[in-house]
């Protein structure tokens, strides 16, 4: 049987007229599914341990209530992977290192436990740089092989841009979902802090979340709701805010064009790209606000210059403990990346840390006050193409503001850059998911 690798978005969602006809079934789309993954994978290095057999036998029961016109969900059936940091209770969990070798949890997060409930059908572990940090993975972009696919969601990133699965579970809590979801040419979704558990999901940081990286819109929405709907928000949380369907595109009035301290650092082509952008939003009737134009964007792009370091501070002090207890054990398996975290951590103390608490939440007020003088916020989903190179998963710098303010944000694969991929991000107020995908269906409309 021949095979074309070249990467192809597939939406489940799209296919579901097909299952509701009987000319298709979720059965047959997980055998092409399992067909590009057999050829893509010795190459993509996207998994990290499959669960072929039991996809099957999940999809053959979709495949009979779909025909029945009963499925369980819009998901029922879907092929899924799940980022390799997250627990399953009949695959590995590995952690990306040598320290987590033959770790089997015994349970599913709770995300899986909605999954399967929905009726999706989980392929596999995907790939993960070490503890979803910045010590990279083998995994390959399915563009360009020989190079990276952004961390640290890189299997999960991998698996989607390659037309092999419709939705893998990613986490972000610098840049780890939108920013390989913009090198793949996939959609990313990084959600209101909270907004989906993330019990059994080993990040357990403060302005972490779990993400989704998808094939279309539609197919994020609903896996996202699906979710939600079965295990609500992180505790505490008031969960994933919106309605079933996927919302309808909406024009914004007004749009902040939030540039970053990577400004500098982007390619000129992707500048250029996401001005034009801004350009013919503008001549459509949106207003749009700037750091050139607006005194209160201005002064938040000025405190922003700050948000790495904060992020990097924070996420490096909340992991003492996993990692410090790894390294009484098995200090040999870990990396200079890490060993240099905990020292960094060590420093820092208690108070330091108390410090960066009371900074991030003096940066979020300014955001929301800032995001309720417009609909959404608009920026790049990466400085440009992926890095050749796979040692170096990428620049989080324009990721790293939605996980440091708690805000939903998209990436959106509307641009190029070296002939890769590149994406346009949206951002909003906290809560304001369901409309910031209206705000990206308009955009992907036009």
């Amino acid at each position: 049987m021949s095979h074309d690798l070249t990467p192809t978005l597939v939406s489940f969602q799209a296919a579901t007229e097909g299952f509701r006809a009987g000319t298709d079934s979720p059965r047959d789309f997980l055998e092409r599914a399992i067909d590009k993954l057999e050829a893509a994978e010795p190459t993509l290095k996207a998994f990290a341990a499959l669960a072929i057999p039991r996809a099957r036998i999940v999809a053959d029961g979709a495949s009979l209530r779909w025909k029945e016109g009963r499925p369980v969900s819009r998901i029922d059936g879907m092929p899924i992977g799940i980022k390799d940091i997250i627990e399953t209770f009949d695959m590995p969990m590995g952690l990306g290192s040598p320290t987590a070798s033959g770790f089997q949890p015994v349970r599913d997060a709770a995300v899986v436990h909605a999954l399967r409930d929905s009726g999706a059908a989980i392929v596999g572990k995907t790939k993960t740089t070490e503890f979803a940090g910045s010590y990279a993975t083998d995994t390959r972009n399915p563009h360009d092989p020989t190079r990276t696919s952004g961390g640290s969601s890189a299997g999960s990133a991998s698996a989607v841009g390659a037309g092999i699965l419709p939705v893998a579970l990613g986490t972000q809590v610098i840049g780890s979902t939108l920013r390989p979801a913009s090198f793949c040419g996939a959609f990313g979704f990084k959600p209101t802090l909270g907004a989906i558990n993330r019990g059994g999901s080993h990040d357990f940081q403060s302005h972490s979340c779990i993400g989704v990286i998808g094939a279309s819109l539609a197919d994020i929405w609903f896996t996202t709701h699906e979710m939600v709907q079965r295990a609500g928000g992180d505790p505490g949380a008031m969960g994933l805010i919106g309605k079933a369907e996927l919302a309808a595109p909406a024009k914004p009035g007004k749009l902040i064009l939030l540039q970053t301290p990577a400004w500098d650092d982007a390619t000129a082509s992707a500048r250029e790209q996401l001005l034009a952008t801004v350009s013919t939003m503008s001549a459509a009737g949106v207003q749009i606000l700037s750091r050139d134009n607006h005194e209160g964007v201005a002064k938040f792009e000025t405190a922003l210059l700050e948000v790495m370091d904060l992020a990097l501070d924070i996420v490096g002090y909340e992991s003492r403990w996993p990692l410090k207890s790894v390294a009484y054990r098995d200090r040999d398996g870990l990396s200079p990346s890490v060993l240099t975290r905990i020292k960094l951590s060590d420093e820092l103390g208690l108070d330091g840390y108390r410090a960066l608490l009371t900074r991030r939440a003096a940066m979020r007020e300014a955001f929301e006050t800032l995001a309720r003088e417009a609909d959404a916020f608009i920026t790049l989903g990466a400085t440009g193409a992926a890095p050749k190179g796979i040692q170096w998963t990428g620049n989080p710098m324009f990721n790293v503001p939605a996980s440091v303010l708690g805000a939903p944000a998209l990436s959106l694969p509307v641009y190029e850059d070296e002939g890769m991929p590149l994406g346009l991000q949206l951002m909003g107020a906290q809560h304001t998911d369901e409309r910031l995908f209206a705000i990206a269906n308009y955009v992907m409309a036009r």
